[in-house]
């Protein structure tokens, strides 16, 4: 297995505030790693880290398999960084960006406008190249930041929380671009607050809380921590909830969890059917009008708060993490 990004105990501290502490973390090549946490948590600070943005205080880092802290040069030429905020420019067109990043970059003319030809083709904005950007949709307009960070094809593309405000058609084309990104062999390391958007990216996730890395697995894995399916009950009456959530203790796993607000009660469960089939019986016995009952998957919400005991956007940041 190639590594692309490997870290071994990054320790960071700001005056009496630690924001990492020992965060050890490897990213295969070639996949996409999300990182997830509360606000606050520690991500931005790992990226940062990671883009020679700022120095661990302790630990070590290798990126694309150079030191971060004695090769910052190499790292810089080997990595693409799209932050939150777009860093493109609005009054020229998708073109003349793109080849003022190359001529940035130190191509050449005309390699700078080779690149951009072959980016705007790659991302689907061959169309739009002599439109100005601020005519663009915010869906565009994050493609066309995540062309602008493949100028000199790095190897390993940061994305901090890519789309943060797009419409979900908007999400739909940035999670479309990244998936070509990886297939063609670009490493992915994502920050998101979207838990299922890391869901659909990611092929594995760490959890980061205070600093640390609390659960590392695959989507998949992380939620089989929560007991596998869940079973969940929507009911005519909130005041029925305890009643069913007694009929449903027989079946689960754990205890039930009710929502008055939906009037759901929902409860994680072993065997699918046979849970289906007996509670099914039991609430009908039982007199419980039931509007709705199904099984389902855990979420990555579900999973999140069950690690964490916040979810994603809760926890107040300090003043030295920005929104990650």
């Amino acid at each position: 297995m190639v590594t692309a990004i490997a870290t071994e105990g990054l320790r960071k501290r700001y005056g009496d505030k630690i924001a990492l502490d020992g965060v050890s973390l490897t990213v295969p090549a070639g996949t996409v790693c999300g990182l997830l946490g509360p606000n606050g948590a520690g991500k931005t600070t790992t990226v940062r880290i990671l883009t020679t943005l700022l120095r661990a205080d302790g630990g070590r880092a290798e990126v694309a398999g150079f030191d971060v802290a004695r090769q910052p040069d190499r790292v810089r030429a080997s990595i693409g960084l799209v932050g939150q905020s777009a860093a493109v420019d609005d009054a020229l067109s998708a073109r003349q960006n793109l080849e003022l990043f190359g001529r940035l970059y130190h191509l050449s003319g005309a390699s700078a406008r080779a690149r951009a030809t072959a980016l705007l083709a790659q991302f689907d904005l061959a169309d739009t190249g002599n439109k100005a950007v601020k005519q663009f949709s915010g869906g565009m307009r994050r493609r066309l930041d995540l062309a602008a960070s493949l100028i000199l094809a790095p190897r390993v593309l940061f994305l901090d929380e890519p789309t943060t405000g797009l419409d979900p058609r908007g999400r739909t084309e940035v999670w479309a671009a990244v998936r070509v990104l990886v297939a063609e062999g670009t490493t992915v390391l994502l920050t998101t607050q979207y838990l299922d958007e890391a869901d659909q990216l990611a092929g594995r996730i760490a959890v980061i809380d205070q600093g640390r890395v609390i659960a590392e697995g695959s989507p998949t894995e992380l939620k089989a921590r929560l007991g596998g399916d869940r079973l969940d009950v929507v009911l005519h009456d909130a005041a029925e909830l305890p009643r069913a959530a007694t009929v449903l203790r027989a079946v689960a796993t754990a205890d039930p969890e009710t929502d008055t607000d939906i009037r759901r009660v929902s409860a994680p469960v072993r065997d699918r059917v046979s849970a289906l089939t007996e509670a099914t019986r039991a609430l009908r016995e039982s007199g419980v009008a039931v509007e709705d009952i199904a099984l389902r998957r855990p979420t990555l919400d579900e999973v999140f708060l069950h690690l964490t005991g916040h979810h994603p956007e809760e926890r107040k940041e300090s003043k030295h993490e920005v929104t990650a």
